[in-house]
């Protein structure tokens, strides 16, 4: 090679770098430059406005059910109809030793003591901490009124104690890895799972003796886990390298496990203290634990009419649409107003749309356990359950009504049945009766929603409207939701009711699908809780009811009480000495 040829491709080496280490110290010394000036932030105002819709969520909350959430119903069923008296009830914080479980075990408590407490009102729970570093303003504001004897605080009768045993982490894991390596590809594979273990011990105590209640405890596990999979590839062209990862990953979170153990130590408690067959509640389909994967997977592979013709003839069964309604679109007023009643009557988000929650509790009383303990339809078809399956007559699905089974069909709605007791406490089998000037407390349901209209009848023949009034002027009644009368749970209620004048006293209650006040007679349409002119007894008002409504349904119950005179206090005798003392 000629010596000249060498150096001249040498210098046109040397010379194209040095352009390149130029052309990088101009473009560093630009940058530097740029780097002394501030950014203006204005230039990022459209950017960063989108900031106030981007830290929304992008799906509807929802409300917390776990599996027993239809057992927790069931037992306020079961705790009305054993018409037990109102218990104070209140609990001890629970700790949780493994420091594992970061959950708020106290308030999951109380949730399910009240949703046990819906119609039977069978708990009150008192809110009272006496740890300082938990107290609030409102805590603070109690303890002060009760140093003054400015407020009264009652005793509860039971507590609830208990903590989170123990958390067994990782008593299972299995770990599977492959990997290739060749030439120009590596190839790896992986698949983990673990399984971990709570447990949670709860026990009802005796709040006068503070201690703890022989027989009265609850001691459940659950097993939650997680599991990861995962695809690692890496291949190279040339000198160029290529690398290629994907993963799928679940836990299944400590929450919800939690709630589920909480849920289920309240019912096997409560249960047992109320001596109540409690577990015809925890053996319920809805207790299954795939019961809303299944239920999901239901949804998802049905399509829009069909998930809305299920729905809606549910709605009309439960008698939230009236019979032989057509499948109605998502904008008809009619149906967000019917979806947005049954929603709230069930503890779902009320938002008035189809979703799967709402899904769920509408059909869960129309699935089953086969023969291999395998959930199972009962009663679908393209039109609703029970539209053209051929289903016997009280088979496992079909929603209960008082004790009894309906086929949920578009075409007929369950026939309405109300429900109105006397809450006074009282001997069983004893009629009722009362003194003149002692107060009667009633509550009355509805099987499906209604317009409810309450009327009293005292001794003498005077008839008055106790609701609808100006106080709670609407007449529509969730289905199975309580109508106090007169509401204790209130400071101020519209009304009481006072035993009046010896005698027999009524109390009546009439339902109709629809507000039928502006169809009534002028005298039945006036203000509530004053004596209504010229009608004298329950049969005139439920006369004017029938003339007004024509062949249109009204459903009625009727209770009554026994008013006797006010007896005289004792009186007390005088000490012999005391007698004698003006003659001494």
């Amino acid at each position: 090679m000629r010596p000249g040829t060498s150096n001249h491709c040498g210098q046109s080496s040397a010379s194209r770098h040095s352009r390149r280490w130029s052309w990088l110290a101009v473009a560093s010394a630009l940058l530097l430059g740029a780097c002394t000036t501030p950014l203006d932030p204005r230039r990022d105002a459209g950017y960063q406005e989108t900031a106030y819709t981007a830290d929304r969520p992008v799906t509807r909350p929802v409300r917390s059910i776990s599996s027993f959430s239809d057992s927790l119903m069931c037992m306020d069923e079961m705790l009305r109809a054993a018409q037990l008296p109102t218990t104070l009830i209140t609990s001890k914080q629970f700790t949780d030793y493994s420091t594992r479980v970061p959950v708020g075990i106290k308030e999951m408590i109380i949730t399910a003591l009240s949703q046990m407490s819906r119609r039977s009102n069978a708990f009150r729970y008192v809110d009272y901490e006496v740890d300082i570093v938990r107290q609030d303003t409102v805590q603070n504001l109690t303890t002060i009124l009760l140093n003054n004897n400015l407020m009264q605080l009652q005793r509860p009768a039971l507590y609830v104690s208990g903590a989170v045993a123990f958390v067994d982490q990782n008593v299972l894991t299995n770990r599977n890895d492959a990997g290739l390596s060749g030439p120009r590809i590596d190839l790896g594979v992986s698949r983990n799972s673990s399984a971990t273990v709570i447990g949670l011990e709860m026990h009802l105590g005796d709040f006068r003796t503070r201690t703890l209640i022989p027989g009265l405890d609850s001691a459940n596990e659950v097993v939650i886990g997680g599991g990861s999979q995962g695809l690692d590839l890496a291949g190279r062209i040339g000198t160029y390298g290529v690398t290629f990862n994907v993963g799928r990953d679940y836990a299944l979170g400590a929450g919800g496990a939690m709630r589920t153990l909480v849920d289920l130590a309240a019912i096997e408690l409560v249960g047992k203290w109320a001596r109540v067959p409690y577990w015809q509640c925890l053996t319920l389909d809805q207790t299954h634990p795939d019961f809303q994967r299944q239920m999901r997977e239901w949804f998802m592979d049905s399509g829009g009419v069909a998930q809305a013709r299920l729905i809606q003839s549910s709605l009309v069964a439960q008698g939230y649409l009236p019979p032989g309604s057509e499948v109605l679109d998502m904008s008809s007023p009619d149906l967000r107003d019917a979806l947005g009643r049954f929603q709230a009557d069930n503890g779902i988000l009320p938002t008035g749309t189809m979703d799967f929650k709402t899904y769920e509790r509408a059909l869960s009383h129309f699935v089953t356990l086969d023969n291999s303990g395998r959930l199972q339809q009962v009663g679908w078809s393209t039109s609703g359950p029970g539209g053209t399956a051929a289903v016997a007559k009280g088979a496992p699905g079909y929603l209960p009504v008082k004790g009894k089974a309906f086929e949920l069909n578009a075409q007929t709605a369950p026939e309405r049945v109300i429900d109105l007791k006397i809450k006074n406490p009282m001997l069983p089998g004893s009629s009722p009766t009362f003194e003149v000037g002692e107060q009667v407390f009633a509550a009355a349901t509805v099987s499906r929603a209604s317009h409810v209209y309450c009327f009293f009848n005292d001794a003498v023949g005077n008839v008055m409207r106790l609701t609808p009034n100006n106080v709670n002027p609407n007449s529509l009644q969730s289905a199975n939701q309580v109508l106090r009368l007169p509401d204790w749970l209130v400071p101020n209620p519209a009304f009481i009711m006072d035993a009046s004048q010896p005698g027999t006293e009524r109390l009546a209650c009439l339902a109709t699908d629809k507000d039928v006040m502006d169809r009534l007679p002028a005298p039945l349409q006036g203000t509530g809780v004053v004596n209504i002119p010229g009608y004298r007894s329950i049969e005139d008002v439920e006369n004017a009811f029938s003339h007004a409504l024509g062949d249109e349904p009204v459903s009625k119950a009727e209770v009554q009480w026994k008013v006797i005179p006010k007896k005289a206090p004792p009186v007390q005798s005088q000490p012999t000495a005391a007698k004698a003392a003006p003659n001494a």
